[in-house]
């Protein structure tokens, strides 16, 4: 078991996702500053229930019990003074444990899972690549710089259901999906449902 900071956030992460973040509160200030200084990854966690800002006399968040680590790959100040970041999802992590710190941070006992073995995209998971290329052209998915590699089944995956305009709570579920079949199962049901709507 490894003890990493917390990000506790009401939206989910994947690995491979972007993330833009305002960074307010000076407990994350700190924890963006050892980030950057070390080279180090943090880990976000999604927030079940409660929030995000740390009020005196409010209950602490309860808090998922897997997360992904991230780490920063831009940074600059935002037009209202604020410190803007944007962070990259790297790996699957199970929480353990979580405490606050006399200065708020919250520090979880994490075990990372092993890295997914790169699986290539099938046929019939194409049309999936296709949903996700068209995502890429959108202006706010652009700013983001994202790599992908196309012939990557779990990073298409992961990338698409970052992406994607649902639910945190399915987000959340498909971050903790082993199977990449269940995965891309998944977002087939989720796709046809949605164009089933349209």
């Amino acid at each position: 078991m490894t003890e990493m900071p917390l990000f506790p956030l009401s939206a989910v992460l994947l690995p491979h996702g972007r993330m833009p973040l305002r960074i307010f509160e000076q407990r994350y200030i700190d924890l963006v500053r050892d980030s950057l200084r070390n080279d180090t990854p943090f880990g976000m966690v999604w927030i079940r229930q409660g929030s995000e800002v740390a009020e005196r006399g409010r209950a602490a968040p309860e808090l998922g019990n897997h997360g992904t680590t991230a780490r920063i790959v831009d940074w600059d100040q935002l037009p209202d003074g604020l410190l803007g970041i944007t962070i990259e999802g790297q790996q699957r992590f199970e929480l353990f444990a979580a405490e606050s710190r006399a200065n708020g941070l919250v520090v979880g006992e994490i075990t990372e899972y092993a890295p997914p073995p790169r699986e290539r995209m099938r046929e019939e998971w194409l049309p999936l690549l296709d949903v996700l290329r068209s995502l890429e052209t959108h202006p706010h998915v652009e700013r983001m710089q994202l790599t992908v590699d196309y012939n990557d089944a779990w990073q298409v995956g992961y990338t698409l259901v970052q992406l994607l305009p649902i639910d945190e709570a399915l987000k959340y579920q498909m971050l903790g999906m082993d199977a990449l079949e269940d995965l891309m199962e998944a977002l087939e049901s989720l796709l046809t449902e949605v164009s089933g709507e349209a």
